[in-house]
C-alpha cells in the first residue's frame, strides 16, 4: 500500500454518497461539512481519501459512480463490516428502513436500527459509519435511504443485498443523467 495514500474511513463512505446527491449543487468543504456534521477539515480529508480510491474525480469534483457501486457492492461488507448489538430504540437501516422494508415481508422483532433515543422504532442495534449518520438520517431522506442501503449490505442476508445493490444501482445512475 502506498503510504501517500491513506486508507479509506467509514465516513468516506457517508461522503461520497452525499457529494454524489449534490452532483448538481456547487458546493464547498463548507457546505458540504455543515450538511453532514461534520468539521470542514473532516470532509476535505474525507475527499482527498475519495479521490485516492478512484471513488470521485477531484477535476471534476464528481463522484466515479461505478467505481462507488463496485466498492459498496462488493467490499463495504468486509472494511466496514456490522454485527447486530442490544435491542434500542433507534432510526431503521438496513432491510428496516425505506425503500427495502417496502419490498421485503419482515418479522418485527427483527428490525435494525441505529441507536438514537428519539428515534421511531426497537430494533437490534447497528452501529451507523459515522456518529452523524443518525442526525443526516433526520434532516436528509434520500441520504437516508441510501446508507440504509449500504447498510444492507453491510449485514444483510444474499436476498437484502440483491435488492439492496440494485436500488443503490437505480438511485446512483439514475441521476448521472
Amino acid at each position: 500500500m502506498n503510504p501517500a495514500l491513506p486508507p479509506l474511513r467509514p465516513l468516506d463512505v457517508v461522503v461520497a454518497l452525499a457529494v454524489h446527491e449534490l452532483a448538481d449543487v456547487p458546493w464547498t468543504y463548507a457546505t458540504l461539512a455543515k450538511r453532514l456534521r461534520i468539521s470542514d477539515s473532516q470532509a476535505h480529508a474525507a475527499v482527498q481519501r475519495i479521490v485516492g480510491a478512484h471513488l470521485m474525480d477531484g477535476t471534476n469534483r464528481s463522484v466515479r459512480v461505478r467505481n462507488l457501486l463496485e466498492f459498496v457492492e462488493h467490499g463495504v461488507r468486509y472494511a466496514f463490516p456490522a454485527e447486530p448489538g442490544p435491542f434500542a430504540r433507534g432510526i431503521p437501516t438496513g432491510a428496516s428502513a425505506p425503500p427495502l422494508n417496502a419490498l421485503l415481508r419482515r418479522d418485527l422483532t427483527g428490525e435494525l436500527v441505529w441507536p438514537d433515543v428519539d428515534g421511531t422504532a426497537m430494533g437490534q442495534s447497528i452501529a451507523p459509519l459515522h456518529s452523524s449518520v443518525v442526525i443526516i438520517a433526520r434532516t436528509h431522506p434520500s441520504l437516508h435511504e441510501l446508507l440504509a442501503l449500504v447498510d444492507a449490505l453491510r449485514l444483510g442476508g444474499a436476498r437484502e443485498r440483491e435488492l439492496a445493490v440494485r436500488e443503490l444501482r437505480s438511485r446512483l445512475e439514475q441521476s448521472r443523467g
